[in-house]
Parts: C-alpha cells; structure tokens; sequence
C-alpha cells in the first residue's frame, strides 16, 4: 500500500503522548512574579504556590486563590462626619495595604478589599467624632497614627497588614468655613494691635531712657561745673591769702608802700562792687580820691623795690657781670 495507513497501536500511542501533555501542562504552573496562589486538594487547602514553576497534581489539585502580594492602594470614599462639636464635616482618604498570608487573606474572610475598606470607614467616624473641629484640622498626624493601630490590629486576622492609612481631605460647610475666616481675621487684628501697642510702650520706654540719661549727664555736667568752681575758688582763695601773707611781712618790717598796696586793693574791691551793682546808675567818687592814687603809686614803689631786690640777687650770682653803668 502506498498511502500511510495507522495502526491500532499507533492510535493508541498517539493518545497516550497527547494525554502525558496535557497532563504535564495541567499539573506544571507558572506562578508570576508578585502574586502568591493556593493549592485546593478536593476542595480543601493545602499549600501556597510560590512565584516561577510550581508542579501540582492534576485532577487531584486546582488552583483556589490568586492574590498579590504587592502593597496595594484602597481609596476611601467621602462621608459625613459629626464632630464631638457637633460640625458636619465630609472626609475622604486613602489606605495602603499588604497581604503577608495568602491562605488568611483568601479562606478567613470573604471579599477582602470590601472588608478593609468598610473597616477603614467605621474607624474613621469612630476617631475623629470623638473630636472637635480645630483638632481635626490640626492633628491630622495624629489621626491618622490613631486609624493606622485600630485598622492595623483589625487586619492582622487576615493575613493583611495596614501600612499606611492617610486623611486627604476635611471639609468643613461653608458657613462654618466663612465663620473661621472671620475668627482668624480678628485673631490677626488683635495680634497687630498687640505688636502695635507693644511698639508704642517699647518707644516710650527708650525715650524715658534716653531722657533720664539726659538728666544724669546734665547734672553730672553741673558737679563737674561745681567742683570746678571750687576749685578756682580754692586757688583764688589761696593766691590772695599768699599775697596778704607777703604784704603782712612787709608791714611788719615796717614797709608802709606795703600799707598802701593793702589799703588800694580793699580799696578797688569796694569801687567795684559798687560800680556792678544793677541800680547803681551815677557813681561818685569821694573828695579824697587823690589818696587813691597815693596809694597806686605806692604799689608801684613797691614793685620797684621787688624788681631792684631781683636784679641784685642776679648779679651776686658767680659768672654774671655787672651791667650797671
């Protein structure tokens, strides 16, 4: 015969090396990176498949659950929460989430994400209604460490752990909004009048300070001025008791131009003070006046005599020469 003709065992073998196949890729599985899956034996688990080639018995074992072992995002949806103030506020959010058992996760609650994500929600109404309003909306942080624990130990039964757990949005009503702006609009206006009032007490302040230094400087000025005037007294006082010193020896050496010199200088003190005086307008000299110039001129002599004393003391001195003619 020329035609190929199969035999009987020729079928058969052909269906046995078809049946070995299907049965290789029936029991060989490739599990992707990522994902983790159960192996059900009749309905029954019995072990988790790992990523790469995994082998399994065909017929006997199937394939139950195909998770991911990924960190997986859950939006939270907006709700209406009231306050311990009794503020209706709206909140939305977002959970973050890993499976760490794979059997947990798929045979010890039904509809995984659904459960997280109503646990999620129930937590939040139960958190922040315990709060008022200004601590919502300044400890989000906290909030959101408080949500991480509770959904966290809800969780860890199945298999899951809540990583992260993050409050996006607050919203107040609008009205409620609209009263905030004012609030903080006035607080704003007190804390300038403050800083206001402050400035204008600090400025106060430096201006009595510099005003008492003022002070202190003028009056150190005036003692300085007084000691000053003391001391000039004090010389003067000392240079007049000097000279009443040298004419009180020329007196009582008998010297009587010295008696003249005491008696014009009292003499010229008193016109003086008399010629100074404010309603003094005429001033009259007594008839003796020519006594006065007596007087001068024995100041004279006396000056003389002084100079005559000097040159002669000069003179005695060793190797001057005489220049009298």
């Amino acid at each position: 015969m020329n035609g190929f003709m199969l035999t009987g065992f020729d079928m058969v073998v052909i269906a046995f090396v078809a049946i070995v196949v299907l049965v290789f890729f029936a029991g060989v599985k490739q599990v992707p990176q990522g994902y983790n899956w159960t192996v059900e034996r009749f309905g029954r688990y019995t072990r988790t498949l790992k990523p790469g080639l995994n082998v399994i018995t065909p017929f006997i074992e199937v394939i139950g659950a195909k998770l991911s072992v990924m960190e997986q995002v859950l939006p939270v949806p907006d709700q209406e929460v009231i306050t311990k103030d009794n503020a209706n506020v709206k909140v939305d959010g977002i959970a973050f989430y890993q499976i760490l058992d794979v059997a947990k996760a798929a045979y010890e609650v039904q509809n995984l994400e659904l459960a997280i994500l109503n646990l999620t929600m129930t937590n939040i109404r139960t958190v922040m209604g315990s709060m008022d309003l200004d601590q919502l909306l300044s400890h989000r942080d906290a909030i959101n460490t408080q949500l991480l624990h509770v959904v966290d130990s809800a969780t860890s039964a199945w298999g899951v752990k809540a990583t992260r757990i993050e409050i996006k949005d607050i919203l107040p009503p609008a009205d409620l909004v609209a009263s905030m702006g004012r609030q903080m609009k006035a607080e704003r206006d007190k804390r300038a009048a403050i800083l206001e009032s402050e400035g204008l007490r600090q400025s106060e302040i430096l201006k009595a300070e510099g005003q008492k230094q003022a002070l202190i400087l003028e009056a150190e000025g005036r003692r300085e001025a007084a000691f000053r005037d003391a001391e000039a007294r004090e010389r003067g006082a000392e240079a007049e008791a000097k000279a009443t010193e040298v004419v009180s020896k020329a007196i009582a050496a008998g010297d009587v131009q010295a008696i003249n010199y005491f008696v014009a200088q009292k003499y010229v003190e008193a016109l003086k003070s008399l010629a100074s005086a404010p309603n003094q307008k005429v001033l009259m000299l007594p008839i003796d006046a020519t006594s006065l110039l007596g007087s001068i001129a024995g100041i004279a002599e006396i000056a003389k005599a002084s100079f005559s004393d000097s040159a002669d003391q000069q003179r005695r001195r060793p190797g001057v020469p005489d220049t009298r003619g």
